[in-house]
């Protein structure tokens, strides 16, 4: 290795050497002195990539309980790709005979209510009374990057490591009530792994949670006591659909406003139509942060069931909700199809431009596109 004197361009003519920048020249070979085939001979090598599995691995492997073939196949499910669309179908296929054996829970509320903190608390608290919970935690996607942060395993840290849990994670891609598109299909997979309750949190944020409805049993509304109207501007359309409203954060100097709270929505929850037939919605307490009121609102869930069960209403919801997806993907793909449409495309641009611009009405516009995509159209 050999010494280099240099002096910057910068440095006066006559400077001396304290101006002199001392330069070690490089070694023969790559960055790290051996020679570049030596380098790569010696590197680690690179990790072996996962064997797909065949159909029945991923069937076999849920009906096992093997926790790794389980996020597998809700991946296989979850993926948009066309190649794995038909297994993924065959799979669920021959799972279906081993679902329908769980209680299925929706959990919404405004952002800052604390969901995430009351599922991992009766999350734990089932666990603890010998059930297998599985959550479906769905994450707000970004609508600018279609990004999504889903952290929701470090948010509920205690409860990931339990062994008798599983969280899974899921970016809401933009769909209205912050519920997936394959979320129904990963919590039949995840019924036919054996879990006997599942816990599906939304996002929250004001949007429409109809579709949250028509995938659960027990829908449980999340309120935050004294927040006022302003910041709880989902309660009113939401209260409709909720079979219990539980006021969470109960606790300290909160607890005596959590306790009016649940009065006053009781007394306004008497004026609604009840969500579910045979069944009065009520309002609750709790303190996630002390596990308070927990043990109650689980009761509630538990004597919900039995009634309804009893009644043949949970076994016709369930029927009715069925034939709901039937037709939810029915829409999915006739919207799809319309909007990847050759001709619809192609004038797509000008009639867009042309109602901007306001020289064709939206409904004319409309009627344009649709006769493009029955093949009716005068362009």
């Amino acid at each position: 290795m050999t010494e280099i004197k240099h002096k910057p361009d910068w440095a006066p003519e006559n400077a001396g050497a304290e101006f002199t920048t001392r330069i070690m020249a490089g070694v023969e070979g790559g960055h790290d002195g051996l020679p570049r085939e030596t380098r790569l001979s010696t590197s680690r090598p690179a990790a072996p990539r996962r064997r797909r599995l065949s159909m029945d691995e991923y069937v076999q492997g849920v009906l096992a309980g093997d926790r790794n073939v389980l996020a597998q196949t809700i991946t296989l499910v979850e993926s948009n790709a066309p190649a794995h669309g038909a297994m993924a179908q065959e799979v669920l296929r021959q799972l279906l005979p081993h679902t329908g054996n769980s209680i299925r829970v929706g959990i919404t509320g405004v952002p800052g209510v604390g969901k995430s903190t009351t599922i991992e608390a009766l999350g734990m608290y089932l666990c603890e009374q010998g059930h297998q919970v599985a959550v479906l935690a769905v994450d707000p996607s970004s609508t600018v990057t279609r990004g999504s942060i889903l952290g929701d395993k470090t948010r509920m840290e205690q409860l990931s490591r339990d062994p008798r849990a599983f969280i899974r994670p899921s970016p809401s891609s933009g769909t209205l009530g912050g519920v997936t598109r394959k979320s129904r299909e990963t919590m039949l997979v995840c019924e036919a792994f054996g879990f006997d309750v599942i816990l599906v949190e939304t996002v929250g944020v004001g949007q429409s949670e109809t579709t949250v409805r028509s995938m659960v049993d027990f829908f449980l509304l999340l309120m935050l006591a004294g927040a006022g109207d302003e910041l709880q501007g989902i309660k009113k359309g939401i209260m409709e659909l909720a079979d219990a409203l539980l006021i969470n954060k109960a606790d300290g100097d909160n607890k005596l406003r959590a306790r009016a709270a649940k009065a006053e929505y009781n007394r306004a929850i008497h004026y609604l139509a009840p969500a579910t037939e045979g069944w009065q919605t009520r309002a609750f307490t709790c303190s996630a942060l002390t596990n308070e009121g927990i043990d109650e609102i689980w009761r509630v869930i538990e004597d919900f069931r039995q009634k309804t069960q009893a009644s043949g209403v949970f076994d016709k919801r369930r029927r009715k909700q069925t034939l709901d997806w039937v037709y939810a993907m029915v829409e999915e793909h006739l919207l799809r199809s319309f909007f990847e449409h050759a001709g619809v495309k192609h004038i797509r641009a000008d009639v867009e431009k042309a109602v901007i611009e306001g020289h064709m009405p939206p409904t004319v516009a409309a009627q344009e596109l649709i006769g493009k995509y029955e093949g009716s159209s005068t362009r």
